[in-house]
C-alpha cells in the first residue's frame, strides 16, 4: 500500500486545487490572495464591472504577475505568454 501526501487549497469552503508539494500549493494560494485583492481594487474603479468580471480580471492579472510588475515599474512587457491555467499543470496538480 502506498501513502501519498496531497496539499489541497481550500477557499471559502470550496476545494480549488490539489498539489503534491507544499511549495506549489502555497504559491497557488498566494496567487488567489492577489486575485482577491485585485478584484476588490477593480470594483472600486471608474469602469462599472459586475462581480464576475472583476473576479475574472483579478485572476488574470494575478496570473500575469511578472509582466504586470515589469510594466508597473516603468518597463516594457515581454512577449505575451499564454496565461498559465490549472489544467496546464497536470504533472504536479489535479483540478478538483
Amino acid at each position: 500500500m502506498a501513502v501519498e501526501i496531497k496539499y489541497v487549497v481550500v477557499r471559502n469552503g470550496e476545494e480549488k486545487m490539489t498539489f503534491v508539494s507544499k511549495k506549489e500549493a502555497d504559491a497557488y494560494d498566494k496567487m488567489l490572495d492577489m486575485a482577491d485583492e485585485l478584484s476588490g481594487l477593480l470594483q472600486q474603479g471608474p469602469v462599472p464591472l459586475d462581480e464576475s468580471q472583476c473576479e475574472a480580471l483579478g485572476l488574470y492579472l494575478a496570473q500575469q504577475r511578472e509582466p504586470l510588475s515589469q510594466i508597473l515599474k516603468g518597463g516594457k512587457a515581454a512577449e505575451p505568454a499564454a496565461a498559465p491555467t490549472p489544467k496546464a499543470r497536470k504533472g504536479s496538480a489535479t483540478e478538483e
